[in-house]
């Protein structure tokens, strides 16, 4: 029950926030649909985003590489509606700098032991890439304070209202 059962539950249920589909050169899992889940690229397609400015932020994780669209963002964006990017902290970081007014929330877990506990059940990635991901969440829990807000995921439901909360307010200021 981490980020992506968030944006799921949003996608589903939240028709009014616009979630931002990343591009990726990872291979599509099973049940991910190209445009819906992730634009997937090849590495030649994301070095040509990435050297024509298209991406708002980008990142290198686990062999593979992310990134947001920029376009689409500004675009939702300046019509007023609500945007959502499921971002790791280096992407943060980049959205930081090119969109100054961009509440940035971090979405912790319960505690450090049930993080654990929701990467090693997944079953979906092999020990050293969960080990990876353990590392990685280790350094952004201590990058904590960077954010501008913090919002613990215990129950999908209630996060899913308090960003909702967040959004409406931040569009509206």
């Amino acid at each position: 029950m981490g980020k992506s059962t968030v944006v799921t539950e949003l996608r589903q249920n939240h028709p009014e926030i616009w979630v931002s589909v990343s591009a990726t050169t990872r291979r599509p899992r099973p049940g991910e649909v190209h445009g819906v889940h992730y634009y997937f690229v090849d590495d030649a397609e994301f070095d040509r985003l990435v050297e024509s400015g298209e991406l708002l932020e980008w990142a290198a994780f686990a062999g593979h590489r992310y990134g947001t669209p920029r376009e689409p963002v500004l675009g939702r964006l300046a019509e007023g509606i609500p945007v959502l990017l499921e971002i790791d902290l280096q992407g943060a970081h980049q959205v930081r700098e090119s969109v100054h007014d961009a509440l940035l929330v971090f979405l912790a877990p319960p505690s450090w032991e049930e993080l654990v506990r929701r990467l090693t059940g997944r079953g979906t990635e092999p020990p050293d890439v969960v080990d990876r991901r353990l590392e990685v969440a280790r350094q952004e829990m201590a990058a904590e304070e960077e954010f501008d807000v913090t919002l613990t995921n215990t129950d999908v439901g209630a996060v899913c209202r308090d960003l909702i909360a967040l959004m409406r307010s931040s569009t509206k200021s």
